[in-house]
């Protein structure tokens, strides 16, 4: 009987040991599983953020089609918009704002894709951008406003004609 006891908890321990090695393979493998996840979708932004960055119209809607999502932002704090933007690319630029991409969207730095249209001096873009005010919401959180970013680098007076031409056209 004293051995039949030992058996079944010499048993029942190996289950129990079994049962967390189990566990913890099954652990690994999710753990595994969500680092290749990680990694595909690291990739995925790479590639679209190559996109807006090169000005592949193409394959920015392909990506916006299966539901890549527009607002997406980098380690910098950058969204497609901000990227396309600094680019000079109007047609990627055009693309984002259909899909509903966030003009108003600031970087680390506390930066639109306004800014970044007047500090490489694309006023075409600018001009697309500045349709919505985004300037309200940074008085508020201690943010530089567009004016003053543009005072900051000396366009302030391209971009008050900018605004001066867009009041006049409505």
């Amino acid at each position: 009987m004293k051995i039949l006891v030992k058996s079944l908890m010499i048993a029942v321990m190996s289950l129990g040991s079994f049962s967390v090695y189990a566990q913890t393979s099954a652990q690994m493998t999710k753990a595994e599983s969500s680092n290749a996840q990680q990694d595909a979708q690291k990739e995925l932004t790479d590639l679209f953020f190559a996109a807006a960055r090169t000005g592949n119209d193409e394959v920015i809607r392909e990506f916006l089609k299966h539901g890549f999502p527009v607002n997406i932002k980098n380690h910098a704090g950058f969204t497609p918009l901000m990227m396309a933007t600094y680019y000079g690319h109007q047609n990627v630029v055009s693309t984002l704002l259909e899909q509903g991409a966030d003009r108003c969207a600031r970087d680390n730095k506390g930066n639109t894709a306004l800014m970044g249209a007047i500090f490489k001096l694309e006023w075409s873009i600018a001009k697309q951008l500045r349709k919505v005010d985004c300037d309200a919401n940074a008085k508020h959180t201690g943010q530089k406003t567009t004016a003053e970013f543009a005072k900051i680098i000396g366009q302030d007076e391209k971009f008050n004609q900018m605004l001066i031409e867009q009041a006049q056209k409505q």
